[in-house]
């Protein structure tokens, strides 16, 4: 189809309506999608340039198909975190397995000029590849310190390569996001109701669909956002907002009738009380509860100095759930409670979703079987294909030991385990109740020194005496 008045031509490509207009030399840009909507179909061309480049080196000297082992993990915890909570890996099953370059992708690559220089069994190597590797992972939802490998790719160089950028966006947020709520429930307490409300406050769709699922899979009761609830099987769950109340008592004449509006059609929700006087809101209410003409489930506090207003409201309505929101993190609600709040629900938005970010890292440890390492100052890695090793006392972390992958102990527990062979996952996919009962059961493991919010202390991770002689003999050579 041509609209002549413009010059653009729009064409069909997968799923989406494709505008283009040419450029000087009126080659048509196939791949041009204003809408930036991300596909399964597009998780291959979800990576940085260099991942390309580099595999087209690796073709141009004939090593694309040497055996390679990457790791990731994190050098150093974020500020203020004692432990991290592992999460992502489904999503980075899903994601090999579906690794793909169709004949379009890589006609968009060609129109780049970029590969001019590229040996045409690179294209040939796009055109047939897919993952084919092995994947080493620890368990979603469990508890991990720095430099402990999360993740490793054992497979073909270029595969191995190629895959990286991906696999630390989904693994770096979920896990940042989990470890926020493993956190947050740890002070809120079991009895407290935790809801994710940070939609609007993260940073992509698909980063909210992502957060969604780590929130819960970390520890929190229930998300606002509709689409992630829906497509993970959970009851999405919320409020109402401020602008009901305005126009409603604009247009019908007073807050009260906002509230019997709302409270008509959704009787088990709470009631945002906030929009004008709290306090006058509560007593109101109170007076048709105290009579018994309301049955109210709950009231939502979203500003204000929360520790006094929710002691007064509990003083006028004391079989009322109480609901918090507005900024509220794990150093919030732990101050609240510290102070006597009468708060028994939290709605997390803003600084769940965003914050001090995971800078989780994906480094080559192996190749061809040579041990290799990174020596750079402030980002020095360790060599060899590795394996975390646990030991409890009592229930509670004793310590952790990093050694090579061939390597046993007795009474520790190896966390990292064959998850992907030969390209195929061997895992039935895990519920968001089993990963977050193990989110729980791994933070109770952990030490009240590693919990805690004001300067944690993270476990004792040792290195093993092979991995040290590994570490000497790399450096040598």
């Amino acid at each position: 189809m041509v609209n002549n008045t413009i010059n653009e031509e729009t064409f069909l490509v997968g799923e989406f309506s494709m505008t283009t207009f040419p450029d000087i030399d009126n080659e048509r840009k196939s791949y041009q999608n204003s809408e930036l909507n991300l596909i399964p179909e597009d998780y291959s061309l979800l990576t940085d340039l260099y991942q390309l480049t580099m595999v087209t080196c690796y073709v141009g000297e004939g090593i694309e198909q040497k055996q390679a082992s990457f790791e990731l993990f994190v050098r150093r915890l974020p500020d203020g975190f004692g432990y991290l909570i592992a999460m992502g890996l489904a999503q980075a099953l899903e994601y090999l397995t579906k690794f793909r370059f169709n004949d379009s992708q890589i006609a968009a690559l060609q129109e780049t000029g970029i590969f001019t220089h590229a040996n045409e069994r690179f294209w040939q190597l796009l055109r047939k590849g897919c993952f084919t590797g092995d994947v080493w992972a620890v368990a979603e939802g469990t508890a991990v310190f720095a430099n402990e490998p999360m993740i490793r790719v054992e497979a073909p160089l270029w595969q191995a390569q190629i895959v990286e950028t991906y696999l630390l966006n989904t693994l770096n947020y979920q896990t940042l996001i989990a470890t926020k709520a493993a956190r947050l429930r740890d002070i809120a307490g079991e009895k407290a109701t935790l809801l994710e409300f940070g939609t609007r406050r993260a940073f992509s769709p698909q980063a909210s669909l992502w957060a969604a699922r780590a929130a819960l899979a970390g520890g929190l009761d229930a998300t606002s956002n509709v689409l992630a609830a829906l497509q993970l099987g959970q009851k999405p769950s919320g409020t109402m907002a401020h602008a009901l109340v305005m126009a409603l008592s604009a247009l019908e004449g007073s807050e009260e009738q906002a509230f019997t509006v709302f409270h008509q059609y959704f009787p088990d929700a709470p009631l945002l009380i906030d929009t004008y006087d709290p306090v006058a809101a509560a007593e109101k209410l109170a007076e048709k509860v105290n009579s018994g003409n309301l049955e109210l489930s709950g009231v939502r506090l979203d500003s204000g100095d929360l520790v006094s207003l929710s002691k007064q409201v509990r003083s006028l309505l004391p079989n009322i759930s109480i609901f918090a929101s507005g900024d509220l993190d794990e150093w919030e609600i732990s101050r609240l409670k510290k102070e006597g709040a009468e708060i028994d629900s939290y709605g997390l938005g803003t600084k769940l979703v965003t914050g001090s970010p995971v800078n989780g890292v994906y480094k080559l440890v192996d190749i061809d079987g040579i041990p290799v390492m990174k020596e750079s100052i402030g980002k020095f890695t360790y060599p060899g294909k590795k394996q975390i090793f646990r030991s409890f006392i009592d229930g509670k972390i004793e310590k952790d030991r990093l050694g090579l992958i061939a390597e046993t102990y007795k009474n520790e527990q190896a966390l990292l385990q064959l998850v992907m062979k030969d390209g195929k996952p061997l895992l039935t996919p895990e519920t968001l109740t089993i990963i977050r009962q193990r989110t729980g059961a791994s933070v109770a493991t952990l030490s009240a020194e590693t919990r805690r919010l004001e300067n944690p202390i993270s476990a004792q991770v040792e290195i093993s005496n092979k991995l040290q002689k590994m570490i000497e003999k790399t450096k040598k050579q």
